[in-house]
């Protein structure tokens, strides 16, 4: 992994688990005062694009802020692995063009750099037969968005594929595939350090405003009129900044003027874990007919890249931003999020829904009993508690999960020097070199680099 030290120096040390990021080398470079683009978040989204933009601007200096000790800790270190197709989004939207784009882009990214992936499949299963007409519907929306080999297949062709899955009626997208995107992200850091890039963890930004004069010993007159600090008191001079959150995304946002809204609420998946002695029971990834019901996707059966096996998620609203254990608390968090009405209308029109989903989160029983619907010969013996991610979760005041990506700049002079990611939606990970793109243009055009 790249580890980064704030100060006179830039350390990319190389980390001895998991073996596979051995490549990561170490490196020494003196850290200068000014930038022409600083960004902050050191996430997947973050890294493609401060990478995508150093691709471009070879001539430009660029250097990345990341709060944490390590770069990719939290959304893009925690999520299923799911390399996804494109199957479920709006036929013609940003989200279904940049996924398509982005599963391509990432299978050849993996093969250019030698990051290792697998194409199992996944199968979106029917078990009631309510489920026929949105299972069709599924396709014809999946066919529209030029998904990939997708098919309908009957129960002998889910049992062909899955021989201990039980369904009706299935669509089979083995375009679909799995990779640690954490790795991958990883690897977009190392591409922006050999491409002259400069990372700095252990950053967190609290500030960002215009200066009225010039930095210390600069002869270079008002240049870098930005000042990003953190809060150790560390200043970076700039030309321009671009901002990429993730679960902070708002509050960055609001520090240079923007709107409170859409606020990010940060919702936690728990997942089980198969014993590995009862890995045969799945191949590929197994998933639900989506219920337009309901705001999340439902539980589903996730091969990961080290060959075991998640089976979930719940979605529980988590009482602290990058609170991954049921207990994890913050104050500011948690009032931030239950004061804020767009929550309030969200929880008020699914109750019973969160409701459910709260209490198979204490009672794994009840989550057993949703995925034995797909494999019966799956018993409550055969898992184990597992980890659990939290996402960002962008909603408006009127309680809609905000489903498009969201740019903001802010008010004054800063806001013609800055570009807030204030929402890049699910599935970030898989569209996040199509997303780098996009976000490239956009910073392009606002400040003519």
């Amino acid at each position: 992994m790249i580890r980064t030290l704030s100060g006179a120096t830039f350390k990319a040390v190389l980390s001895t688990q998991p073996k596979l990021l051995k490549d990561i080398t170490l490196t020494t470079r003196q850290l200068h005062s000014t930038y022409d683009v600083a960004v902050v978040g050191g996430g997947i989204v973050g890294l493609a694009t401060v990478r995508e933009l150093i691709l471009r601007h070879p001539s430009l200096s660029f250097i990345l802020l990341e709060k944490e000790k390590e770069l990719a800790s939290h959304q893009s270190g925690h999520n299923s692995g799911v390399i996804h197709s494109g199957i479920y989004y709006t036929p013609g939207s940003l989200k279904a063009r940049l996924c398509v784009r982005g599963a391509t882009l990432a299978y050849e990214y993996c093969e250019k750099k030698g990051l290792p992936y697998k194409k199992c499949g996944k199968l979106i299963v029917a078990v009631e037969q309510e489920e026929i007409p949105r299972l069709k519907a599924l396709y014809e929306r999946g066919m529209k968005n030029n998904v990939r080999d997708l098919s309908i297949v009957d129960a002998k062709g889910i049992r062909e594929r899955e021989p201990y899955c039980r369904g009706i009626m299935a669509l089979d997208s083995p375009y679909t595939g799995i990779v640690d995107w954490r790795m991958v992200a990883l690897r977009y850091g190392k591409d922006f350090e050999e491409a002259g890039g400069t990372v700095v963890t252990g950053s967190e930004v609290n500030d960002i405003s215009i200066v009225k004069e010039s930095p210390a010993g600069s002869t270079e007159g008002m240049k870098y009129p930005i000042a990003v600090r953190d809060k150790k008191g560390n200043e970076v001079r700039c030309r321009y900044v671009l901002t990429c959150g993730g679960l902070y995304s708002d509050r960055l946002s609001q520090i240079s003027g923007c709107s409170q809204e859409p606020r990010i609420v940060p919702f936690r998946g728990d997942y089980l874990v198969l014993k590995p002695e009862k890995h045969y029971l799945v191949k590929g990834n197994i998933y639900p007919v989506p219920d337009p019901r309901f705001p999340f996707l439902g539980v589903h059966f996730t091969p990961r890249m080290d060959g075991s096996v998640w089976l979930g998620p719940n979605a529980v609203l988590a009482f602290k931003r990058e609170g991954y254990k049921v207990y994890d608390f913050n104050a500011r968090d948690f009032a931030d999020a239950i004061s804020f009405r767009g929550l309030q209308k969200l929880i008020m029109r699914n109750v019973t829904y969160g409701i459910g989903e709260m209490y198979r989160g204490v009672f794994i029983g009840a989550q057993v009993k949703i995925l034995q619907k797909y494999i019966p010969e799956l018993s409550l013996s055969d898992v184990l508690r597992g980890p659990a991610g939290v996402r960002a979760q962008a909603l408006d005041r009127d309680g809609n999960l905000v489903d498009d990506f969201v740019f903001d700049g802010g008010l004054g002079d800063v806001g013609s020097r800055v570009l807030h990611v204030r929402n890049a939606p699910s599935p970030a990970a898989t569209s996040s070199l199509a997303i780098a793109e996009m976000i490239a243009d956009e910073v392009e055009s606002r400040f003519k680099l």
